[in-house]
């Protein structure tokens, strides 16, 4: 029968918490055999489902004297060189940072809208070893080793269960919703160490970081996607000016304006005054005139326009943005800006036609926005002269 000499683990890593000695040789040692245990390791001996001993750093020999247990299991008397079969672990002690965790859908219904949405949470935690032999008994069985990743799904479901509770909980107490919770990343994950701490020591392990590196719509899930392109669509609107009605009503006036004709642009401006854009009012209310030479958005009693490009806001009276020099292009009948070649206003829908020379507003009333052909002085609509 061939014994072991020496015993030692020396390619030790951080993504493993423990690895078997002999694992495809036999396990026969002596009294003779040299246990050696680097720094950061602890090595531990099993035998016939008992923990023999336990070794910390440093050059061990394998005697009754550091292993008393050996004369009650086997009999073997002092001195001598005495045979004897046992499982050597090796546990690695020190604390890998790098063990990513992810949870599934979990529903919670948000204090702002109102409504359930679902949400996914993920982050990063690291473990150290404490209690080797707690760690040995409870976790390992019949492993050959064990590393970060048979850890991370060992508890996968455990962990979730534990983490979305606490996420949701947290949440709930502190009203937070889905668009400001990214600012209490940092209390979340200090609410949400504490029973996680608790759950890893009964493993015999100590939690060393544990962060939360988000919190989103899970948009793995159908509503998860609708939800998050009504909260893009929301924020489009918020900055341009717009409401979702008027959204809705610039697409009808565009099919229209391009369906056709001077009949089209009058159709476009019934249509996104009846989908509350603002545009069929406008064209029923005239408003009375401006003084000669005044701006349209002096016409349309703006102080400030936002610009087309930069969305920064300026004087209505300006030529061109201060910011980013694009040339001021009004609409007719409500003097916000527009982009050039935008067939229709984005605040009012009113049709923008071909600029002209004289006066800058194009062959439409700056009035009322009804459109007029070339070399008419008057317009047809509200009797305003052309100029």
């Amino acid at each position: 029968m061939a014994f072991i000499d020496v015993v030692e683990w020396n390619d030790a890593t951080n993504d493993i918490f423990a690895w078997k000695f002999g694992q495809n040789k036999n396990n026969n040692l002596s009294t003779f055999t040299q246990l050696i245990v680097r720094e950061s390791q602890e090595a531990v001996l099993f035998s016939k489902g008992r923990i023999l001993g336990k070794f910390g750093p440093g050059k061990h020999t394998l005697n009754t004297e550091n292993l008393p247990l050996l004369r009650n299991l086997f009999g073997i008397p002092f001195g001598g060189k005495n045979p004897f079969t046992a499982e050597v672990w090796f546990v690695n002690k020190t604390a890998p940072l790098a063990i990513d965790w992810r949870t599934d859908t979990m529903r919670y219904r948000d204090p702002e809208y109102g409504e359930m949405v679902p949400l996914a949470a993920k982050g990063r935690y690291g473990l150290k070893v404490e209690d080797a032999e707690r760690f040995l008994a409870q976790l390992v069985g019949t492993l050959t080793d064990f590393t970060a990743s048979d850890l991370t799904n060992h508890f996968l479901g455990a962990l979730i269960a534990k983490t979305k509770s606490v996420v949701v909980a947290f949440m709930q107490t502190n009203q937070v919703g889905i668009t400001t919770i990214s600012a209490r990343l940092d209390d979340l994950s200090r609410f949400l160490k504490e029973p996680l701490r608790e759950f890893w020591e009964s493993y015999g392990m100590s939690l060393t970081g544990f962060y939360i590196t988000s919190v989103d719509l899970d948009t793995s899930t159908e509503d998860g996607k609708k939800i998050a392109t009504a909260l893009s669509d929301r924020s489009a609107q918020n900055i341009a000016g717009y409401t979702w009605q008027q959204k809705q009503g610039f697409g009808v006036a565009n099919n229209a304006v391009s369906r056709g004709g001077d009949m089209g642009v009058l159709q476009a401006a019934a249509m996104t005054g009846m989908m509350g854009g603002g545009g069929g009012a406008a064209m029923m209310q005239q408003p009375p005139a401006m003084p000669a030479g005044a701006g349209a958005g002096a016409q349309a009693g703006r102080g400030e326009v936002f610009c087309s490009r930069c969305a920064k806001k300026y004087p209505a009276t300006s030529n061109f943005c201060p910011y980013c020099g694009n040339k001021y292009n009004p609409c007719p009948r409500c003097g916000s800006d527009n982009l050039a070649g935008t067939k229709r206003c984005v605040s009012c829908g009113a049709a923008l036609l071909t600029e002209q020379a004289s006066g800058g507003f194009g062959n439409a009333c700056p009035r009322c926005g009804q459109p007029a052909p070339l070399g008419v002085k008057f317009c047809a609509g509200c009797g305003n002269k052309l100029t």
